[in-house]
């Protein structure tokens, strides 16, 4: 059980980490925007300055957009995406504890604290929630 959980946990992320080498890449290839638009203000040097600065500026465009999107879009959308599969993730390891502790014959209370502490302490209900709820 547990190779395979963590083969369908790697294979899950493959996503995540295909998002995180995007938000790598980004402040390259704002550079490379960069640089093109040096070369092509060189290439017009002899232009009057305010021709200049728009094509200053628009040489600087490139590295912003590809800073703002690695630093400010991929990169928190990737790591929220691997968050996510993370939490999914748990209730696997719930059910495999789950399935365990009944192999293995124990009481039902022990199972269940078993399965609760696998759970994310933000998610995770409280001792006495779970057993009110076994109450009822």
């Amino acid at each position: 059980m547990t190779a395979s959980i963590k083969l369908h946990h790697h294979n899950e992320m493959k996503n995540a980490d295909a998002i995180a080498t995007l938000a790598g890449a980004l402040p390259a290839l704002g550079i490379v925007a960069c640089v093109l638009g040096v070369v092509k203000t060189m290439g017009a040097i002899d232009q009057p300055p305010p021709v200049l600065g728009a094509l200053i500026g628009g040489a600087l465009v490139g590295t912003f957009l590809g800073v703002f999107l690695a630093y400010g879009i991929f990169e928190p959308f990737g790591s929220r995406l691997k968050q996510i599969i993370d939490e999914d993730g748990e209730v696997l390891n719930v059910a495999k504890q789950i399935i365990l502790g009944n192999m293995h014959g124990y009481p039902v209370p022990l199972i269940i604290e078993a399965g609760r502490v696998c759970i994310s302490h933000h998610n995770q209900p409280t001792f006495g929630e779970i057993f009110d709820a076994l109450r009822k």
